[in-house]
């Protein structure tokens, strides 16, 4: 592949808007396990539609030899010479990020990230990998939690690493736009949190974030209200604290 699977992904959020939706598990032993599912199959139809017979191999090639089965990030980097570092932790934090491409009819549909089993020095290991390489996750990643506890930051209701990934790849022109123009890119973005235990309390509200079951929530993000500061919302609590049995 000519282009890393970010690099990719990051191209798809800037030319058409799209569908993220998040699912974070959170272990008993304090870890916590990621799926985010990205739906392009909207931006395939129009593009594939716009890009003369001659261009589709050399425009869309390498999007068809995408891993269809989970492929970490340490993985791919190899597989495309592009391997830049030697440090143990950027190493062993790749080899828990993967990726996988879907399709649908022989076409390509979406893409999928998974953070697999991350406990907390990993998250932290994280925080310093992302400096330079900008992935798309959700910001709630990065919550507090100790295995029965979940300490949820609402500051974290944001497209903050999202931005930064699409300004890495933009012009400086293009960059000081991005966050006016979020809205055009998604038409949805969610997160449902899961628990392995059950739920015995939640303390704090945010209008965005309701109990689903005994096991879950679930965070809908209000794109209007995130980029338009006069929206006032009627709960929106800074931290809200979820207790297991």
């Amino acid at each position: 592949m000519k282009k890393s699977f970010v690099i990719f992904l990051i191209s798809l959020f800037i030319l058409q808007s799209c569908s993220v939706n998040s699912e974070i598990i959170y272990h008993k032993d304090a870890a916590s396990t990621t799926v985010t599912d990205i739906d392009t199959k909207e931006f395939m139809k129009e593009m594939m539609a716009m890009t003369p017979d001659s261009l589709k191999q050399k425009e869309f090639g390498d999007m068809d030899r995408l891993p269809t089965n989970w492929t970490s990030m340490y993985d791919l980097a190899k597989q495309e010479g592009k391997l830049k570092t030697e440090n143990p932790d950027s190493i062993r934090i790749m080899k828990k990020i993967f990726m996988k491409s879907t399709k649908e009819d022989q076409k390509l549909a979406g893409f999928s990230f998974k953070m697999e089993h991350f406990a907390p020095e990993d998250y932290q290991a994280l925080k310093n990998f992302t400096k330079t390489e900008k992935l798309p996750f959700d910001q709630n990643i990065y919550n507090n939690w100790d295995g029965k506890t979940l300490i949820i930051n609402t500051d974290n209701f944001n497209l903050k690493s999202i931005e930064e990934a699409i300004r890495t790849k933009s012009s400086k022109e293009e960059a000081e736009k991005i966050g006016g123009m979020m809205i055009m890119f998604f038409k949805t973005i969610g997160t449902t949190i899961k628990f392995e235990s059950p739920i015995k309390s939640i303390s704090g509200k945010h209008d965005w974030l309701k109990q689903i079951d005994d096991h879950s929530i679930r965070i809908e993000y209000d794109l209007k209200a995130i980029y338009d500061k006069d929206i006032k919302l009627k709960n929106a609590d800074k931290k809200i604290i979820i207790v297991t049995e």
